[in-house]
């Protein structure tokens, strides 16, 4: 028998965990899609249009399965229902009684008058742990405002950090840098709050702000002088917003280089053949010194990697046990050797979609990674199946589907399947 370790691990951590997810767009999908990874069973409850996000930018086989819809909500399953009719606000709520988490990014406002807040929600089940995302605290002059990943960007500084920085102006990171890390902290959150419902018995409501969560994410690297009271220096991190930190030119490209403690500094001379360099600049020489003027000692880097190739300047570096890494594009950064001999990418065939490279899931279990197990979902695919399992009647469900409060989805999948062809499982496109 071998003992090599199978490379991918279909039982994720949280098996028997069910979530219903009332998010859309990308934060509180993105902080479901962490936990269905994990194994959770997480049900994404939409509205008859569906999430906005299927309907996203990119480039797209179906006008309601964009790219980041697709990328959000594998290992999920979709259930349509129109919460503003009663009826199906009933079956919502039947649905609570088994779940384990409920997921909603509406305002709490909306959520007190469709009578889905934590007290009404809590009356059926008193151990489901309901967690809010929103732009803002409840208790402060913004509670209620409408957020946006730019608009939390600007109002967290980033786009002042990258002007001042030496941009071209103030500019908003090209990430949903907002809503990944909101959904990541509120992954975390629902696991502690599960925890500790595990411990007591008790459900409890638990609310994330957008704003809040990201003013600590900036300002655990920029609070600076700011931290002492009263201040006894200014807001920021000099070096992180040196305007030459930036990945170095070469003759023919970018590279990337840290170039950090003493004994790097004096092995990158030494790499060079320029010891005498080096010993001509005592102020090379200790964290100290380089750290008052970083701006004047990245630029002696800088001089020097502009005369070298990128292989050469690459080269320097590895024999110099110097941290370093190419500068990629995203096209690059897809091919990557790396990814592809780690098998990052998880390549599944969608009923609708045709063959959709996933990204992976980092992290390994006994040496395994999870495996993603569900394609993206049909708006509705799953709705008939997951309103039975929960022991809804035929004549119920067949009254929310003649009202138009859910639709039967898998027929709409099933009739625009394509046929494509069988593949190898975890393998990267072609």
């Amino acid at each position: 028998m071998s003992s090599a370790k199978p490379s991918q691990n279909t039982q994720g951590p949280l098996q028997g965990l069910r979530v219903l997810d009332l998010t859309s767009m990308i934060a509180g999908p993105h902080a479901a899609q962490i936990l269905a990874d994990y194994g959770a069973d997480v049900v994404k409850i939409e509205p008859p249009e569906g999430d906005l996000m299927r309907r996203g930018v990119g480039a797209a086989r179906s006008a309601d399965m964009g790219p980041l819809y697709l990328q959000l909500n594998r290992n999920k399953r979709s259930v349509v229902l129109d919460v503003k009719q009663p009826a199906a606000r009933k079956a919502l709520l039947h649905l609570c009684e088994r779940a384990d988490v409920f997921i909603t990014n509406t305002r709490p406002a909306a959520m007190r008058r469709l009578k889905l807040a934590y007290d009404d929600v809590r009356k059926v089940n008193p151990r489901l742990v309901y967690v809010s995302l929103m732009g803002y605290g409840d208790n402060g002059p913004y509670a209620g405002k409408p957020a946006y990943d730019d608009l939390i960007q600007g109002i967290c500084a980033l786009p002042a950090i990258v002007a001042q920085t030496g941009g071209e102006g103030p500019r908003y990171v090209p990430l949903t840098v907002v809503d990944r890390i909101v959904g990541i902290n509120a992954a975390h959150v629902i696991l502690a709050a599960v925890l500790g419902r595990d411990r007591t018995g008790e459900g409890q409501s638990v609310e994330l702000p957008m704003f809040e969560t990201m003013a600590q994410f900036v300002l655990g690297d920029h609070l600076g002088g700011r931290s002492f009271d009263p201040p006894i220096g200014e807001a920021g991190n000099p070096r992180l917003m040196s305007e030459s930190r930036r990945p170095y030119a070469t003759r023919d490209g970018h590279v990337c280089a840290l170039v950090y403690t003493d004994k790097q500094w004096k092995a990158f001379f030494e790499g060079l053949g320029r010891l005498d360099q080096y010993a001509a600049n005592s102020h090379l020489h200790d964290f100290a010194s380089r750290r008052r003027d970083v701006n004047e000692v990245n630029g002696i880097i800088a001089d020097i990697l502009c005369t070298l190739t990128t292989a050469e300047a690459l080269a320097l570096f590895e024999r110099s046990d110097i941290p370093c890494a190419p500068m990629n594009d995203l096209d690059a950064l897809i091919d990557d050797p790396h990814l592809a001999a780690v098998e990052f990418f998880q390549t599944r065939p969608h009923p609708s979609e045709g063959r959709i490279r996933y990204n992976g899931i980092p992290s390994r279990w006994n040496g395994a990674a999870l495996t993603i197990t569900r394609h993206a979902p049909r708006l509705g695919e799953h709705s008939l199946a997951v309103l039975k399992e929960a022991g809804i009647a035929a004549e119920d469900i067949a009254a929310l589907l003649a009202s138009g409060a859910t639709i039967d989805g898998a027929v709409t999948a099933a009739a625009d399947a394509p046929a494509p062809a069988p593949i190898a499982p975890n393998r990267p496109m072609p």
